[in-house]
Formats: C-alpha cells, structure tokens, sequence
C-alpha cells in the first residue's frame, strides 16, 4: 500500500469510516445469527474490512479475477443480490450515500464522498464481489 493510501485510509477511520465499517460488521453478524445468511455474512464481512480501509483497493466482479463462472457470479448470485438489497443493501447503501453527501459539500471531503459512493454500489449488489489490491 502506498503512503498516500495508508494516510488517506487513517484520515478515512478518523473522520468516518469507522462506522459504516460497523454498520456493515452488524448487517454480517445478523445475517451470520440467521444461519441462512451465512452466503450473505461472508460477503458483508469481506466488504466491511474493504469499508474500513478503502483506498488502495478496489472491488471487482470474481470472475474478471478467477477467469470463470461459479455460483455468486451467476443466476443464483442475482437471486442472492436482490435477496441482499430487501434485507440490507438499501438501508447500507443509504449510510454511503448521505455520509458522502456531507463529504461532498467541502472540497477537501471529495475523495472520501467518491470513495462511499463507491461503496454504495457495492452496498447494494455485493454477492460475485472479491476485493484487490489497485
């Protein structure tokens, strides 16, 4: 990780992001508690480390890493998504959206408005998602 994403990610828990990191933490226990949402928890945990240290990695779809299909990139992978975005993804989403509306109002808060806009499209479509180093 370079110094400018350890500094930006450490400005980052300071100012924030620690706790949408929580929000995501509670959504993965919850859904861990149901034992049917334990597809759900991993993926939410998994997303709930990348909300706690965003810069310096990036989403991306696991078949572009793998180079193939498996069950969280296909049909059964939409069903779970649009399973997730009832139970969680809106409200999770939501917390992205309004913190980076209050980021985005000063200047210095842009890179941290774009990074939780990035986060709540992940919020709401996470199943197929692994997290890499950028």
């Amino acid at each position: 990780m370079s110094p400018v994403s350890i500094l930006l990610n450490l400005i980052w828990i300071l100012i924030g992001g620690a706790w949408m990191a929580f929000g995501w933490l509670v959504a993965s226990v919850i859904m861990a508690i149901t034992i049917i949402g334990l597809p759900w928890a991993r993926a939410a945990f998994n997303i709930a480390i990348y909300t706690l240290l965003p810069f310096g990695s990036r989403a991306v779809s696991r078949d572009e890493v793998t180079g193939m299909s498996d069950i969280g990139t296909g049909a059964l992978g939409v069903i779970g998504n649009i399973i997730w975005l009832v139970l969680a993804g809106w409200w999770l989403a939501l917390g992205h959206l309004l913190t980076a509306v209050l980021f985005a109002i000063t200047i210095i808060g842009l890179p941290f408005a774009w990074a939780h806009l990035k986060l709540a499209g992940i919020a709401l479509w996470p199943i197929g998602k692994v997290i890499v180093p950028a």
